[in-house]
């Protein structure tokens, strides 16, 4: 190859390079014997409260949370709110919480802001019950959004005035967000044995589109995608030999019009050994991030101290 068709070879190989920064989907669901484990911060309600028509309400909100029937929970408790009026402001800011609560558990993270932020609780402080786990939801929420500037607010508090709960925070996005660069700089024993398990697992991006460079479909059988690499092996094949049987018996145009097919089926296939390549790392990352975080407690629910 001269150094013409080899300059060409790399600008051609450089627009279709795949990156190698991951973007998994970690997630994870609560379940009924988590929430039922975790105790109430609030003093139950008095006799005298459970006839109250807001008290019922309460009384039949509370179950619904706890059997995480969060859509009827939500309407209930606001049901509760409106009843109760502003007779008893701690009950009225409890009754707010369980609200964000409920949101944050079914991960509707805009609700959560929204409902905070036209509550009683921007007030609050260190003497109410759930402060800590105020913060958790908040911070996690204004992330999710990508308030930053709320979020990065509620950190200097969390690293301030709860500085275990905040290094959970911090190792827990960095997961979720695959910074591995951040998360190798961690001492931790336990993230490094998680790191080293992903990294035996993954594949090279680089190599799946060189070998799919140096013999089409060579890629996708590094990746153990044996059918693809088989019907990209034929596709392109059955075009190279087209294309020189063309421009063999003198049919200019036909090989130059399937010339330039091949060479979108080539290069095509280079980038999609890349993309084959990040999607199987995302997927074993995923496998491994959900099983550490949950071995290891670090997903955000797992910071908080209360429940219903």
């Amino acid at each position: 190859m001269n150094k013409k068709l080899f300059l060409i070879f790399i600008i051609f190989s450089s627009c279709y390079r795949v990156p190698n920064k991951i973007e998994p989907k970690i997630s994870y669901s609560i379940e009924e014997k988590y929430i039922e484990n975790m105790a109430s911060p609030f003093p139950l309600l008095t006799e005298e409260e459970k006839r109250e028509d807001w008290g019922k309400e309460y009384m039949i909100a509370s179950s619904f949370a706890k059997n995480l029937d969060l859509y009827r929970a939500i309407s209930t408790y606001k049901r509760s709110l409106i009843l109760l009026q502003n007779k008893d402001i701690e009950r009225k800011k409890e009754i707010e919480y369980f609200i964000i609560l409920s949101y944050f558990l079914g991960k509707k993270y805009k609700d959560v802001i929204d409902h905070f932020e036209n509550s009683s609780l921007k007030n609050v402080d260190k003497s109410f019950p759930t402060f800590s786990d105020l913060l958790v939801i908040l911070y996690e929420s204004y992330k999710n959004e990508n308030i930053l500037d709320k979020k990065e607010a509620i950190e200097k508090v969390l690293s301030k005035e709860f500085p275990s709960i905040y290094k959970n925070l911090n190792i827990s996005s960095a997961i979720f967000e695959a910074d591995l660069e951040e998360l190798s700089k961690k001492k931790n024993e336990k993230l490094s044995d998680f790191l080293k398990r992903y990294n035996s697992k993954k594949k090279s991006v680089s190599q799946a589109q060189f070998l799919n460079a140096i013999l089409p479909g060579a890629g996708y059988l590094y990746l153990g995608q044996k059918r693809s690499a088989l019907t990209t092996i034929l596709l392109n094949g059955s075009f190279i030999a087209a294309s020189y049987e063309f421009f063999k018996r003198g049919y200019i145009a036909a090989g130059i019009i399937t010339t330039s097919f091949e060479m979108g089926w080539y290069f095509g296939a280079i980038y999609g050994a890349g993309e084959e390549a990040k999607f199987y790392n995302e997927r074993i990352y995923e496998e491994e991030a959900n099983a550490f975080m949950k071995k290891e407690k670090l997903f955000p629910f797992f910071n908080l101290k209360y429940s219903f």
